[in-house]
């Protein structure tokens, strides 16, 4: 189960290990030097190769695992002898599947950005910064690759920040503009809310850390859960505290209640962001930490029942948010948050399989989905707005609503007869997340359902009302989007994306449909884990769960042709025919809860009024008087400075006097 340090092996490529880290560093740094020289093309090129041949090195491994599950560590350089921590990158089956999972998605979503890009920069007016978003795409992998492939929680926790740096560089990345092109500091806001959340959830993992040497006296993996059972014995409270720690990092990384807030106004980053880092790879980072220190959760049944416990309230709250929002990113965003619930409540409850078969498979479907709603608002603002090589003018803005948004789906309708191949993806990757067979997730959310039914009621009934949901808001999208008829000049005139972009989808769609044959016939992903996770029972098919997964996702579906593709869409000037059936609690859901009020109210303006509080004691007590302190010194000063003359006999004088003073006290003494 545990892994024995070594620094090579014989006939495996273990040892290249550290270029999966290295080749997306060497194209960044490429891109910095020479990126604006080189123009789109160039830069591309480097940056796609950097990554592709990161997932080469992925692909190798795997290989090699195949012949020598049991894995290596690689021993780079030694780190903090203090801490018995070493740079050493850990190969075996989790760490791997990661890999495989971020290069090979991320080559993809790399891909999808040269095409993508190339608009997004022309319409922002800035193509300059072509290369610097692939300079921080390129950082992003090589961050993420460290995460998943440390031998310690300390070269996680590295890991771990990077990619919080670089979701704050990416969501920020158009800071001047709003999400819809206009001058606004909208986006640096988003990206400022993700860094301060995140670092909250960072507070319980370092403090974890920190409590882990504390109790282990080492941050490496495999002597903490060599350890770990005698520590659960002798001081169960320590191990409850730690994995309770963790579970905070979880809720930051991973968006759970409370801390998910960050990651819908994430969206204001470029959509390959939205795809690449909080849909497919670092959003999970959270799941794989969990799945890493699975010695720790076994050992502490209370730390599982919480963990379980957010992770499935979580998949229920945000998927009512999403039942209510009209812009089509946020839509998928509270889609996301909703899916890593069900990842955190498969892991909270033990089927660590699950949650990684599921973490695939939503790596598949939903970056297909990001990716596909990217096409659609490129085609949405291509037909708006035209480029000059496309002889484009501006006559078309008026020919639109006023207040026109190109992510608004009520804008849209009509668009599978345009942009035909972003459609029929869009519909593979919809019905895949609504769970309906045999398309991937029908395979991985329903192990998950499966796994909580018997343990946990609650969780498992929970999951089952996020799942109805979850296949009603997709739904809902699709008709909004796709159906009907155009509700503005840019819906009917939109065109199909460039192949650079169509490509990708359709890889990701066959990729999101086949996902399943990962652990179903054959249960050939929890053999492939259990050399890491231990012996592990594959939950398998269980067709009561199954046929009423499917069952609850097709009347879902249903339902929301029932409603929306029946009769007219509803416009911004029309209202909605969910609302009219809902009342107050559509209102709730379109105001995400008001959890951002709250937030607000509750945290962010009474941390305000002390910050004002705090200036004015500093302005008018602290500087006040340190400046009296200075006009003393400088008013003493003055006055000493009138008995500087210059004159040799008034100094004369002033030691004569000085001097008979002395001696008249010594006399009177």
């Amino acid at each position: 189960m545990f892994l024995s340090e070594v620094t090579n092996q014989a006939g495996t490529f273990f040892h290249l290990v550290p270029w999966a880290v290295l080749f997306p560093v060497i194209g960044l740094v490429l891109n910095m030097a020479f990126g604006r020289r080189w123009g789109e093309k160039g830069v591309a090129l480097v940056a796609v190769t950097a990554s592709g041949l990161a997932f080469v090195v992925a692909v190798l491994l795997w290989l090699s695992l195949r012949a020598h599950p049991e894995g290596a560590v690689i021993q780079v350089a030694s780190w903090m002898t203090l801490v018995q921590v070493d740079w050493a990158f850990r190969v075996d089956t989790l760490s791997v599947t990661m890999m495989l999972v971020v290069g090979g998605v991320g080559t993809l979503i790399h891909l999808y950005a040269v095409g993508y890009m190339h608009y997004d920069v022309r319409y922002k007016g800035d193509p300059g910064r072509y290369s610097r978003f692939f300079v921080f795409l390129n950082l992003f992998i090589a961050a993420m690759m460290i995460l998943v492939s440390g031998n310690s929680y300390l070269m996680l926790f590295v890991g771990w920040e990077g990619v919080g740096l670089c979701s704050y560089l990416l969501i920020g990345f158009w800071f001047e503009y709003d999400t819809h092109g206009r001058p606004s500091v909208a986006n640096a806001q988003a990206g400022n809310k993700a860094f301060i959340a995140n670092r909250i959830g960072d507070f319980g993992f370092m403090a974890a850390m920190f409590y882990m040497f504390a109790v282990f006296g080492t941050l490496n993996f495999d002597r903490i859960f060599a350890e770990a059972p005698a520590v659960a014995h002798s001081h169960p409270q320590a191990l409850l505290v730690i994995t309770l720690l963790l579970l905070l990092g979880v809720t930051g990384k991973s968006a759970q209640i409370p801390l998910y807030v960050w990651l819908p106004d994430a969206m204001a980053g470029p959509t390959p962001v939205s795809a690449l880092i909080h849909a497919a790879t670092m959003v999970t980072a959270g799941v794989y930490l969990i799945t890493r220190s699975h010695v720790l959760y076994d050992l502490v049944p209370a730390a599982q029942h919480t963990v379980a416990l957010v992770g499935a309230l979580t998949a229920l709250f945000a998927a009512t948010i999403a039942v209510g929002q009209y812009d089509i990113k946020k839509v998928l965003a509270y889609s996301t948050i909703s899916q890593l619930g069900f990842m955190v409540a498969a892991a909270g409850v033990g089927a660590y399989v699950a949650a990684m078969f599921h973490l695939i498979t939503h790596a598949f479907f939903k970056a297909l989905l990001f990716l596909a709603a990217g096409s659609v608002i490129i085609a949405m603002e291509r037909a708006h707005h035209p480029l000059p090589e496309e002889g484009g003018h501006d006559a078309h803005h008026g020919e639109d609503p006023e207040g026109f948004d190109p992510q608004d789906m009520r804008y849209m309708g009509g668009l599978r007869k345009v942009i035909p191949v972003t459609f029929w993806t869009y519909l593979i990757a919809g019905l895949t997340l609504a769970g309906i067979p045999p398309l991937a997730a029908f395979f991985s959310k329903d192990e998950i359902i499966a796994e909580t039914k018997a343990a946990y009621p609650l969780v498992y009934w929970l999951l089952v009302a996020a799942a109805f949901l979850t296949a009603f808001y997709i739904g809902r999208q699709i008709f909004l989007v796709f159906f009907g008829q155009p509700r503005s000049h840019a819906a009917g005139h939109a065109k199909e994306s460039p192949w650079t972009m169509t490509s990708v989808l359709v890889t990701l769609a066959a990729l999101a449909a086949a996902g399943g044959l990962l652990n179903w016939p054959q249960p050939y992903l929890a053999a492939w884990l259990g050399h890491t996770l231990g012996e592990v029972e594959a939950a398998g098919l269980n067709p009561v769960v199954a046929g009423t997964s499917a069952t609850i996702a097709v009347v879902s579906l249903l339902l929301a042709w029932w409603l929306y593709g029946r009769r007219p869409l509803p416009t911004p000037e029309t209202p909605d025919p969910l609302k009219a059936l809902l009342g107050p609690i559509f209102r709730g859901m379109e105001a995400k809860w008001w959890v951002d009020e709250l937030y607000w109210a509750v945290v962010i303006n009474p941390y305000m009024a002390l910050c004002r509080l705090s200036a004015a004691f500093d302005v008018w007590v602290i500087d006040t008087a340190v400046n009296d302190a200075a006009w003393l010194t400088d008013f003493v000063g003055e006055l000493v400075a009138r008995w500087q003359t210059g004159y040799v006999r008034n100094y004369a004088l002033s030691i004569f006097v000085g001097v008979l003073l002395i001696f008249t006290y010594l006399l009177w003494r």
